[in-house]
């Protein structure tokens, strides 16, 4: 047995598995700068054990497996000038996120409800990425001034098409259908099926025993050739025209949630998938670090403190951002990605 935790998570080893459960369910799980440490002491100390032969990540409640990370003190410290605070969970979080993504040993998460921002990066690296029928997967960071982070600037890169802009600068939520399709998830299992399958890897310690049921439809796969076309300028005031001269459902829902997020944060992310296009997704490394110089300016030079503020704070949902998406300068994108120097993220 190897218990830990910080109260808020429960980490122990059952059978061949090491097992990690996110309890926070009244805060949809929220990860939190403890939960990422304990999360990361586990990996390290199970990776040596023979004893061990996978990991099982899953967590309390129905709403959700994460939302998301906890902003509440990212958001305080910021306020009151320490930005310090932040870019240091961050670092610690994005490691991890490299961990998972690289780890020695099968990895099996259990996304059932919201995952998000901070939940993608803990269950969509690992090697086998379970969804059930109220999965809900998405990147909305753009909404809070920041662009979609924890690697997921590479699964949105991996996409089908140009699906991960779409994704990216809009937010849309994937169903566990949609979710397969565009490379966040691997299986559908029905959820009632959960807790069997969760004894038998422990039991067995292989990945053999997750069945393989059939996922339920894809609207984003019936949609690909629309988005393809309306996604496909990596320009976000080129879109925005593309998609009002359309005017479909599809387009009006788009065009509204890219009118509430952050241009920077948008123009940012369509930057970045915009270098990788030419080839295949790069290493998780690679993604991490460049989101890393965009999250590590975000409170003093970007959004992020204001989007906190006028989605979670004062919840009067209408953001003061910077910059507008019609005079949305390439030189403030560039100076978000650049270089960090001795602030580099390293591994």
């Amino acid at each position: 047995m190897t218990p830990g935790g910080t109260g808020d998570i429960e980490i122990s080893a059952r059978g061949r598995a090491g097992r990690i459960t996110l309890n926070r369910p009244k805060a949809l799980n929220a990860l939190t700068w403890d939960m990422c440490t304990a999360i990361d002491a586990a990996l390290n100390d199970w990776a040596a054990r023979d004893d061990i032969d996978l990991l099982v990540i899953d967590a309390a409640g129905d709403k959700a497996f994460c939302a998301g990370g906890d902003i509440a003190q990212l958001y305080d410290t910021g306020r009151a000038g320490d930005y310090a605070y932040g870019q240091a969970f961050w670092r610690d979080e994005y490691r991890l996120n490299a961990r998972l993504a690289g780890y020695s040993k099968p990895s099996v998460s259990f996304m059932q409800g919201f995952t998000m921002g901070g939940g993608v990066g803990i269950g969509c690296h690992v090697s086998h990425r379970i969804v059930g029928e109220n999965s809900q997967i998405a990147m909305p960071e753009c909404g809070i001034g920041l662009l979609p982070d924890v690697g997921g600037s590479r699964l949105l890169a991996g996409a089908p098409g140009h699906l991960g802009a779409y994704i990216g600068i809009t937010g849309a939520r994937m169903g566990p259908g949609d979710a397969i399709y565009a490379g966040f998830a691997d299986a559908f299992v029905p959820r009632d099926d959960w807790p069997a399958v969760i004894s038998a890897l422990e039991d067995s310690g292989s990945v053999d025993v997750i069945p393989q049921a059939t996922p339920p439809g894809a609207p984003l796969a019936q949609a690909q050739t629309r988005i393809d076309a309306l996604f496909a300028p990596y320009d976000l005031a080129a879109i925005l025209a593309g998609l009002d001269a359309s005017g479909d459902d599809l387009s009006k829902a788009a065009a509204k949630a890219i009118r509430r997020n952050s241009p920077l944060a948008m123009g940012a992310i369509l930057a970045i998938l915009h270098r990788w296009s030419d080839g295949p997704p790069p290493a998780i490394e690679t993604a991490l670090a460049q989101e890393y110089r965009f999250t590590w300016r975000a409170m003093l030079h970007g959004d992020f403190l204001e989007g906190i503020r006028a989605q979670i704070i004062d919840k009067d949902r209408n953001p003061n951002w910077r910059d507008r998406i019609d005079a949305l300068d390439p030189a403030r994108i560039s100076a978000m990605l650049a270089d960090l120097g001795p602030n580099e993220l390293t591994f």
